[in-house]
């Protein structure tokens, strides 16, 4: 599949464009729902905390959420997806013309309220509650709608992990102290938030493959001057951790419908292990990596 370099299992999702969701991490929007089905996950500081664009194509969730607004980095970040479909709260109105007049397909709750709810079970405040899932939002997408090219490239199952052994990374994201740890007997990286895990309602403890740190720039977003925007579009620092190894090198992306290029700084070929990506916008200097015990 082209976000997790999978074999296909479902010809039916394989031209399916991608659909982006956007996923509160508020205390109170915790455990979330649906963050081990998406492909790739972007975490993104916002005001005081950070917020997930979960992307989902490969896979499916009855149940996602709690799903908040849109912010102008978003418009920057995803552009490399082609045409997703994006699924998101509201935003104000500089936030909205920017969604609007982008790439990006509106499936926003303003427009498809049908497809969305709240869970009353959650004794939470409201803005804290709002679920849809991918089949109702994908019965919304117009037709002719082309799949996502892949983002970056994956390694077979039987090359060699390139890089050093390291155990995993620390981020601190704004107000969310982020951790990432390599188990070896599950073959994945397990997060954790502020010292705990970081557990979902559907899917065990959060996992990826594959975790891309980014040194991003933010700057104060020309719609919300009091909300940061990644400056996805331009260079900086990457950290990648695949397979129990470190990768470090630069990050460059020069047009908003490009991918991240990514070059090591030993000059070798930057590649994922198959499956789940997710992808920390972390302002410069943010990220620590954890040296392997052995």
């Amino acid at each position: 599949m082209p976000l997790t370099g999978l074999p296909v299992t479902d010809p039916t999702k394989l031209g399916r464009p991608a659909l982006v969701v956007k996923i509160d991490n508020h205390p109170q929007a915790r455990p979330q729902t649906g963050l081990n089905h998406a492909d790739l996950v972007f975490e993104e500081n916002v005001e005081s905390l950070t917020r997930f664009a979960a992307v989902f194509q490969s896979d499916d969730a009855g149940k996602v959420g709690p799903i908040r607004s849109a912010r102008t980095q978003d418009v920057l970040m995803l552009g490399s997806l082609g045409r997703p479909l994006f699924a998101w709260s509201g935003g104000n109105g500089g936030v909205t013309k920017a969604v609007l007049s982008s790439q990006m397909v509106d499936l926003g709750a303003p427009r498809h309220s049908a497809a969305y709810y709240r869970d009353r079970t959650r004794r939470v405040a409201i803005e804290h509650t709002l679920y849809s899932g991918t089949p109702a939002l994908y019965a919304l997408q117009p037709p002719f709608l082309p799949p996502p090219g892949p983002q970056f490239e994956y390694r077979a199952a039987d090359d060699v992990v390139a890089g050093r052994p390291a155990a995993g990374a620390d981020l601190a994201m704004d107000n969310v102290r982020v951790g990432w740890r390599w188990v070896p007997m599950l073959g994945t990286y397990l997060r954790t938030q502020n010292d705990a895990p970081h557990d979902t309602t559907d899917g065990g403890q959060v996992n990826a493959a594959n975790v891309l740190i980014l040194q991003v720039e933010y700057r104060p977003s020309p719609a919300t001057p009091t909300s940061p925007e990644a400056q996805t579009i331009g260079s900086g620092a990457f950290t990648l951790l695949s397979g129990g190894k470190v990768v470090t090198g630069t990050w460059d992306r020069q047009d908003l419908t490009a991918n991240y290029t990514l070059v090591a700084d030993d000059g070798q070929l930057v590649l994922f292990t198959p499956g789940r990506t997710w992808i920390e916008l972390a302002r410069q200097g943010a990220a620590t990596v954890v040296p392997s015990d052995g």
